[in-house]
């Protein structure tokens, strides 16, 4: 396979995946883009770079630059991806996606045009447990879901130092919550209605943030099945001992299972058959920098993932339209907690002409 030529938008989150590529056979590191040119200098020094600007005009001329990394605020990925997509870039956009839908059919309409590749960056798909317990759902030794819970809970205070975290545009229903959603839209990707309360914590207020940080979330499926999501982001954590942060607990007809996140451990349950499996020689791999607050190595395996799926002329998932309607979906969210009533999914596609995208 040929190498990709990556650039990457946005220096803070795009760290881990510069450091996915340069490990990685099926990519070069290009040219990194931020507008603060004191943290490019950081990055290149820190990774042996020194192709850096503060130009994404610049970025997007570069004719090495296969794939753009979006990696840059919340509120801004629309009108990058777009731009990404016009300059004839395939495009790695990390979640969420979009913080609303109002640009979504110009998105649409600029990757239909391009003809190239769009995938949002759900890392968590990627994580060793997580991608160990799809795997043996889709063997089918489980049987049907009868339900299934996500949830992650993290003490987030330090991501406030962020200037635009304490903005109206920074939701941590869009930024961590999208984990959990995710989660639970692979596996029922046809949830037609939620309900669900949130508040902003007295941490969160404190430290100045503007909108909520606490989040408990019914969902139904299409064809019935409830789900659960649950997330905190500015409160102390439960011990890892005790309970992962993050986790995906399928309830099927023949047996049960569980991925958690910093723990690195899949568990599972047939019958009389009780195993539990652990990654932990893959610690470092994981998580290379920064403790847990980069995970670098979930960013080369969807990277690769990428790159494998253009070698062979599939699209990578998820897509532009999954990528959007999981944004509808945390809309209708949001909604039902102002309302605080049911909202379907259906109706907050309609109101933006954006119903094409539900699968019959």
């Amino acid at each position: 396979m040929k190498k990709l030529g990556l650039g990457v938008l946005g220096l803070g989150e795009g760290r881990s995946i510069i450091s996915g590529a340069l490990h990685s056979e099926l990519w070069n590191v290009i040219q990194l883009c931020d507008l603060n040119e004191s943290l490019g200098r950081e990055r290149c020094h820190e990774f042996n770079l020194d192709n850096f600007t503060t130009s994404m005009d610049e970025l997007l001329a570069n004719k090495d630059v296969d794939v753009v990394g979006i990696y840059t605020p919340d509120h801004l990925h629309a009108e990058h991806v777009i731009k990404a997509l016009r300059a004839g870039k395939h495009v790695i956009c990390t979640k969420p996606f979009l913080n609303d839908l109002s640009q979504a059919r110009e998105v649409l309409s600029a990757q239909k045009e391009s003809g190239k590749a769009v995938m949002v960056g759900q890392s968590s798909r990627f994580f060793a447990p997580f991608a160990r317990q799809r795997k043996h759902f889709e063997s089918g030794v489980f049987g049907d879901i009868i339900t299934l819970e996500a949830y992650y809970n993290a003490d987030h205070r330090w991501f406030l130092k962020k200037g635009w975290a304490k903005t109206e545009a920074f939701k941590w229903l869009y930024g961590g919550l999208s984990h959990p959603v995710d989660l639970m839209r692979w596996y029922l990707p046809d949830i037609a209605e939620v309900m669900g309360y949130s508040s902003l914590s007295k941490n969160g207020r404190e430290l100045g943030l503007k909108n909520d940080d606490t989040f408990q979330f019914i969902f139904k499926s299409a064809a019935g099945i409830p789900a659960r999501v649950s997330g905190t982001y500015n409160s102390p954590v439960i011990p890892l001992q005790r309970d992962s942060n993050m986790s995906c607990i399928l309830r099927c007809a023949n047996g049960a299972s569980q991925g958690d996140y910093y723990d690195l451990r899949y568990a599972w349950k047939i019958g009389e058959q009780s195993v539990v499996e652990t990654f932990e020689d893959k610690d470092d791999y994981f998580f290379r920098f920064g403790g847990h607050s980069h995970h670098a190595g979930e960013y080369q395996n969807y990277i690769e993932y990428f790159a494998r799926c253009l070698a062979a002329g599939e699209a990578p998932k998820p897509d532009v339209s999954e990528g959007i309607v999981t944004v509808a979906l945390m809309q209708a969210m949001e909604e039902a907690c102002v309302r605080g009533l049911p909202v379907k999914i259906a109706d907050v596609l309609a109101r933006s002409g954006l119903t094409d995208l539900l699968k019959p």
